[in-house]
Order: C-alpha cells, then structure tokens, then sequence
C-alpha cells in the first residue's frame, strides 16, 4: 500500500498546486495580479536576454597573418606574404570619426535631396579595382577544387578577360568581353564613370580555413599551370572559423565592383554567374545596391532531388517550413536560401558584411535578413529629384543550375538540428537587441 500512496501523491501534487494558485489569485487584487503577471514576463525575457548574450555567437576578430595572401610568381615561385586589401578597414574607422563628428552633413554630395531624406554614404567604401570579386569558402577540398577552378577560370577569361598586369597596387587590363555596366548608377558622381582606370578583370579569393589536406598546394599548382600569378589569391585562417567565417571574411577583402561567393564543390554551375548579375542590375535601388542569389527551387520534383533519401528531402522541408515562421517577411518567402552561390554589389556589402556574426551553416540566412533590414535610401526620378523612399536592398532569387557532388562534410540530423537551433538564436538575437547595427 505504500507504493501506491506515494504514487497517488505524486500524481496529485500538480492538481494540487493548480487549486492552491486558484484559490490565491481569487483572493488577490485584480491590479496586483496585473502587475505579478507583467513582471514574470519581464523576468522571462531578462533570462532569455542573458542566456542569449552567453550562446550567441560572437565572431571573434582577424590575426595579423589572416590579414595577408599568398600566390604564385611569374617564375613558378611562391610569393612572400603580401598585405591583403581590406575596404572594410577604411569603411570601420571612417564610420567611427563619422559617429564621433555627428554634425558633419553627408547631404552636401547630393543637392537635389531635400533635407531628412536618407542619403547613401559612397564615401566610406574603396572605388573597385577589378570587375569581379569571386570567394571560395574551403576546408578539406583537394579533391574538389580543382574542377571548380577549371570551371571558374574558363567562364571568367571568357566573359571578364585575364588581367594582362597584375601585382600589388596594380591596375588590371581586360582583354575579355566583358559585361553590362550597372544601369542605376544614378548617385556615382559623373567622375566614377570617366576614370582613366575603370575596374575590370577578375580575381579568386581561396579562404583556406584551416585545412589539413593539400587543398594550398592544389591550389598554388594550379595557380602556376595557368599562369593565374596574383589573381588567384590564397588567405589561410589559422584556426577554422566556418564556412560562414570564411565567407565573411572573404567578403571584406574584396576588389570587385560586384563580389560572388561560390563553394568549392562545384555543384552550382558557375556558368549562370552572367544570370546573377542580370537580377542584381534588376533589382539594384537609387545606391546601386542589389543581391542576387542562385536559387535551386526550380529543381524540386526533379531527379536530383527525388533521388534523394526520404529522411534528407523531409528534413529539407522542415527546416524551410521553421525559416518561414522565424524570419522576417522578404526573407521568408526565398524558396532557396541555402545555396551556396550569391553575388552582391559593391555598394551592397557594408550594409551586410559589417554586422554578421554567424559562422556556421546558416550564415547565408543572417546575410539575407540583413539586407532586408538594411537602410532606407532615397528613390530618384530622372530629374534627379526624390520621389520616395527604398527600404531594405532587394534580393533576386535566380534559377540556376546544379547537380550533386560527392564528399559532403554536412552531417545530415545533426547538421540540420543544429540549423534549427541555430536560426532560433539568430532571430531572436535580433528581436531583442542582442545583434544590433552597430559598430564593433
């Protein structure tokens, strides 16, 4: 009989609490039971707050050998570390004397705006160098690197021509044909398009994060047997930080008029990059800035993706279903944020790249979510005179070609649990100001 009355006293005592809650909110003041209710749930959200500070990632900052590249020379050698440009550098410590000097007025470049309008700020981000920025993410990829860059090179000699000059401060001559010149460029002053050195040609970003393979020297080889000295760069990070980290990271450095990241696998076809940079033109705003992103909506029902286990497809769907509740309206109806293949504008990348802080999988999402809420800028007519205001830079999402490669590094349940979570800490970073616009 013992057992079973401790059994009975067990399951009783939450009935028990929920009568004796009853009974004391029947006795207590309407007011009082207000003001105990608002501030359980103000002790709720301080608690979420500190356990948020504690589990939100928080990039931690370049070394002083991240900060350079290496490449080949002309007489097959390996270059010395060279000093890596970084318009983000200028960009932070321009914006920390702008902070520090609030009365100086970024209206004066852009007379034909009335006073209040939101002005884009060019001043603070490097003129580009080279037509054409690409950054690619690698860890442990010697044997899929080499077909991505066969890939890459031979669209991009193509379509943007091989530097004829090249070197540390130098200025690219293409011999290629080129592509279509930004159509909005409508704030570039007039000079922007006259320069005596318009950028054009390429270059390669290789992150090297942290590898143990022979991805480096892969890649140095390559470099050597298709004479790519100078232009394909190689940044080693000396402890891996992620294929987001990488990204970011790679997207600070950049010359380019418009910066691609692809990943190293190859299974985006790079030749659709001309596409990319249609939908940024489609959609840039009245400060040239646009994203696009590959996109492999298209190929659901398809028979890549049947082929697919059941457990990944399902898996696929839910995390889809969880961004759509999660994140905010634009970036919740992109069918495809996960691809590993987004090309912005220059004018783009400070208001996204400066305040990321995700370096796992779904730093593509933080990406996306930051160009949504990035700031209001004026819309001109042809007059040059304000008719309105763009909030947020826009996205185009761009069917592109894909197939499956082997040699994932993706483990498929706990890869993805760790997504869900993840995206769950990311939001609500955002919403309660944990992450917020500011500068480090």
């Amino acid at each position: 009989m013992a057992p079973s009355s401790t059994i009975s006293k067990i399951v009783g005592a939450p009935f028990q609490l929920v009568w004796f809650l009853y009974d004391v909110a029947a006795e207590t003041p309407t007011p009082i039971l207000f003001l105990i209710f608002v501030s359980l749930i103000g002790l709720a959200f301080g608690l979420i707050y500190i356990v948020l500070h504690i589990v939100a990632p928080k990039p931690r900052l370049p070394y002083p050998s991240e900060k350079t590249y290496i490449t080949t020379n002309p007489d097959g050698t390996i270059s010395k570390p060279r000093l890596l440009p970084c318009w983000y550098d200028r960009w932070h410590a321009e914006s920390r004397l702008k902070e520090q000097s609030p009365s100086s007025s970024p209206n004066t470049s852009y007379p034909t705006i009335p006073a209040g309008f939101p002005v884009p700020d060019f001043g603070t981000v490097e003129l580009a160098e080279v037509e054409i920025s690409v950054v690619i993410p690698a860890y442990n990829e010697a044997d899929r690197l080499i077909p991505t860059l066969e890939e890459m090179v031979a669209y991009l000699d193509e379509n943007f021509g091989r530097p004829v000059t090249s070197g540390p401060g130098s200025r690219p001559t293409s011999k290629g044909t080129g592509t279509p010149k930004p159509h909005r460029n409508v704030f570039k002053d007039a000079s922007a398009h006259k320069r005596q050195n318009p950028p054009s040609g390429y270059e390669i970003l290789l992150i090297n994060d942290g590898s143990t393979d022979r991805t480096v020297d892969i890649a140095l080889e390559f470099s050597r047997q298709h004479n790519l000295h100078d232009i394909l760069r190689i940044v080693t990070l000396e402890k891996n930080r992620g294929k987001g980290g990488g990204v970011t990271h790679g997207l600070r450095h950049v010359r380019g008029e418009y910066a691609v990241f692809a990943d190293a696998d190859g299974a985006s076809c790079f030749g659709d990059l001309g596409k990319l940079i249609e939908g940024c033109e489609d959609v840039v705003d009245g400060s040239n800035r646009g994203v696009a992103i590959g996109s492999r909506a298209h190929l659901v029902g398809s028979e890549a993706v049947v082929k697919r286990s059941a457990v990944r497809n399902f898996l696929m769907r839910s995390f889809h279903f969880v961004l759509m509740i999660l994140t905010p309206p634009a970036t919740s109806r992109i069918r495809d944020t996960q691809c590993g293949f987004k090309l912005f504008s220059r004018a783009a990348l400070p208001h996204i790249v400066p305040y990321m802080h995700t370096e796992g999988w779904i730093f593509d999402i933080e990406m996306l979510m930051l160009a949504e809420s990035a700031p209001a800028t004026p819309v001109l007519a042809s007059d040059g005179s304000v008719i309105g205001t763009s909030y947020g830079i826009k996205v185009a999402e761009v069917p592109i070609g894909w197939h499956e490669v082997d040699g994932s590094k993706m483990n498929l349940v706990k890869d993805s649990v760790k997504m869900a979570i993840g995206l769950a800490v990311l939001r609500a970073s955002w919403m309660l100001g944990v992450y917020r616009r500011r500068l480090a």
